[in-house]
């Protein structure tokens, strides 16, 4: 037996591999089985497993002479049937191999086959009888050796651990699934803070509550959004659920656009696995038009949902943990009895990281990352248009054409791009769901020129950038046209009713303007006005032919962590770096005599703003490069910002990455790091 050992574990980590990779197939995990058994101990072989209602299902059987595998698979099958024989209850009991020979082997199937030795394995599958492995012999005299059995147990041993590993596998899919259709299809917007008031989580609706897309809260500060008195009043709540306590109150909360809204928020505390705090658990109701309706019972109603949603929350985290386990134990198993540096080796070394990664996703299950940039950028039509077609070809389907009509004529647009295309990629779900039988999706572009009060009031005028996407489908009643555009307004059940309205605040914070045009049966026309870009000459070709390496930065932001954090940013990249928390502190400084090569300041602030800031310096420094940051879009801060070619906008939040791209694209290279 030492001599067959060497290669027999090397079959057995085949055997593991093979299991865990048909893991999502139990009749490919019984076959598989089956197979390996009667290579590796010859002759025949056979998997019966128990079905979800305690009976057996089909028998899988493999026998290395072909002619003998269907005969024998159908006299020992017993499909059907409950495990109350003599031998199942038996296995069950003992959880031992069974070794027949003579006469008892005989008995198990028709004599005519021949069945002249047998060994019965349990399959014992997270502590409970799941069904037997059968190995047969059909030679005058046959037996199995005390090694053959060992090695039949440690075949079943494998397909229990795979058959183990792929239950855990389905429950963490069910309960993955249940937490994001909770999350999801709950009406309150939910936040999850960590213990810095930081948000971690943001569901569809708190990104209306806030006037921001849900993917680019994550990350940002719930205090952004609160006075003095609200931040204070977050500080005492967060320590308050600390201590294990939920608290519910009513607070008022600046949306990014400035505009404020009255809220009822209900905060617990969530827990990982070792019971630690890691943060607090939000839902945010807008009180704003119901500020007096009932307000007793929707506490009530908060804490009752909110207590189940932070339940299953921290539950989940501990859950998922011990089912990751089972998957570890699986991959262990591999790594343990394969050769290092073999496929196999690494195959199951990767599942063992996925597993560490795995832990970590308890806490940001559906956490979306905001995605990189957030600058505006000049945008030509054309390109575009072109860039969204196979966006737009995968969103429609191969029943719904696409015609696109745009001239080399149309002027160019100043926006962020990943926004806009989500604006219009949401118009095209919306037409395609308008046309369930097929139909024609068409996109224009068209300059027009538009002059006050030619559309509705607030809306822009001057060269603007008109496209017009028509659909041919089922259109809209007036009643319905209406309200089409406002959250969470839908006619189907199944809607969350934020696409078109998303859209419509993409396009508005884009300084745009949006309308729909629909009649029943006669399809949909959405018309989208967007500012067309200034054509400033020359300023692109100035940026890039910038080769003065600068050196001194002054940092202007009233929030002290802000400054220290953008300081933090920038300081590897080799820049002499000064702070300042008040801009006249600022305008005093550069009076005296200091020269600062680039001044990046904050566009909001108490005793001025920036570009009076920026205004002040250069009266001394005329060339000063300004680069602004601001938690608003250039939409929304409209007149009060003007950008010339010597300054841009940095949005937050932002990374380390973009800050600098900004500051070398507005001044060019960065300094030499010294040492």
């Amino acid at each position: 037996m030492g001599v067959m050992a060497y290669p027999l574990r090397y079959a057995l980590a085949d055997l593991a591999l093979a299991l865990s990779r048909a893991a999502s197939d139990p009749a490919e995990v019984r076959s598989t089985a089956a197979r390996a058994a009667a290579d590796m101990i010859g002759d025949g072989a056979g998997v019966q497993l128990l079905r979800e209602d305690g009976r057996y299902e089909e028998i899988a059987y493999h026998h290395l002479d072909n002619e003998r595998s269907e005969p024998l698979a159908l006299a020992l099958n017993r499909a059907g049937q409950t495990p109350d024989d003599e031998y199942s209850t038996t296995l069950a009991a003992s959880r031992r191999p069974i070794v027949l020979a003579g006469e008892s082997a005989t008995a198990l199937a028709n004599p005519e086959l021949s069945i002249t030795a047998a060994v019965l394995i349990p399959v014992i599958v997270d502590n409970t009888y799941s069904g037997l492995l059968i190995l047969t012999r059909h030679t005058p005299d046959a037996f199995y050796s005390t090694p053959e059995v060992e090695l039949a147990r440690d075949i079943a041993g494998e397909l229990s651990l795979a058959m183990s590993s792929a239950r855990a596998q389905e429950r963490l899919r069910v309960a993955e699934e249940r937490y994001r259709r909770v999350l999801e299809t709950i009406p309150e917007g939910v936040l999850q803070l960590d213990p810095n008031g930081v948000a971690t989580y943001a569901n569809e609706p708190i990104g209306v509550v806030l006037g921001m897309p849900r993917a680019e809260l994550v990350g940002v500060s719930l205090r952004g959004f609160l006075d003095n008195v609200g931040q204070k009043e977050l500080d005492r709540r967060i320590a308050e659920c600390k201590t294990g306590r939920s608290t519910v109150g009513a607070t008022r909360l600046m949306r990014a656009d400035g505009s404020r809204r009255s809220v009822r928020i209900s905060m617990m505390p969530v827990q990982d696995e070792n019971h630690e705090f890691i943060g607090v658990l939000c839902m945010i109701t807008d009180t704003t038009d119901h500020i007096d309706a009932r307000g007793l019972k929707r506490q009530l109603d908060h804490l009752r949902r909110l207590d189940s949603l932070g339940q299953l929350i921290g539950g989940l985290s501990h859950d998922f943990n011990n089912l990751m386990t089972v998957v570890a134990g699986s991959a262990d198993m591999i790594l343990s009895s394969a050769e290092e540096g073999s496929s196999h080796y690494q195959l199951a070394k990767d599942i063992l990281d996925a597993v560490g990664t795995g832990r970590t996703l308890t806490h940001q299950l559906l956490a979306f990352g905001r995605s990189e940039g957030g600058r505006p950028e000049v945008i030509p039509i054309p390109d575009l248009l072109t860039d969204v077609q196979a966006l737009f070809s995968r969103t429609l389907g191969e029943h719904i054409g696409l015609d696109l009509a745009f001239g080399p004529e149309v002027w160019p647009i100043r926006a962020e791009r990943g926004p806009l295309e989500q604006a219009l990629v949401n118009l095209a779900a919306n037409a395609r769901d308008a046309m369930l039988h097929g139909g024609m999706v068409r996109v224009t572009a068209t300059n027009k020129v538009i002059e006050p009060g030619q559309l509705a009031e607030g809306a822009p005028t001057g060269k603007l950038v008109h496209l017009v996407i028509t659909d041919t489908g089922a259109g809209m009643a007036e009643e319905v046209r209406r309200r089409a555009l406002e959250p969470f307004f839908t006619t189907r059940p199944t809607a969350a009713g934020l696409g078109l309205a998303t859209a419509a605040g993409i396009v508005h914070n884009l300084g745009g303007h949006i309308e729909l045009e629909s009649q029943p049966r006669m399809g949909t026309t959405v018309h989208i006005y967007l500012p067309a870009a200034e054509q400033r000459g020359g300023t692109s070709g100035e940026r890039q032919r910038r080769t003065n390496v600068i050196g001194r930065v002054l940092i202007v932001e009233d929030q002290p962590d802000v400054a220290q954090l953008v300081r933090r940013l920038i300081e590897p990249a080799g820049y002499e770096i000064s702070v300042a928390t008040d801009a006249l502190m600022a305008v005093t400084e550069v009076a005296a005599g200091a020269r600062p090569d680039l001044l990046i300041t904050d566009v909001v602030m108490p005793t001025m703003t920036g570009p009076e800031l920026a205004g002040a310096l250069r009266t001394h420094q005329p060339d000063l490069p300004v680069l602004y940051m601001s938690g608003y879009t250039a939409a929304s801060l409209g007149p009060q910002l003007h950008l010339d070619e010597n300054s841009m906008l940095l949005e937050k939040p932002f990374t380390r990455s973009t800050l600098l791209g900004a500051i070398r694209s507005l001044c060019g290279p960065q300094p030499p790091v010294s040492g």
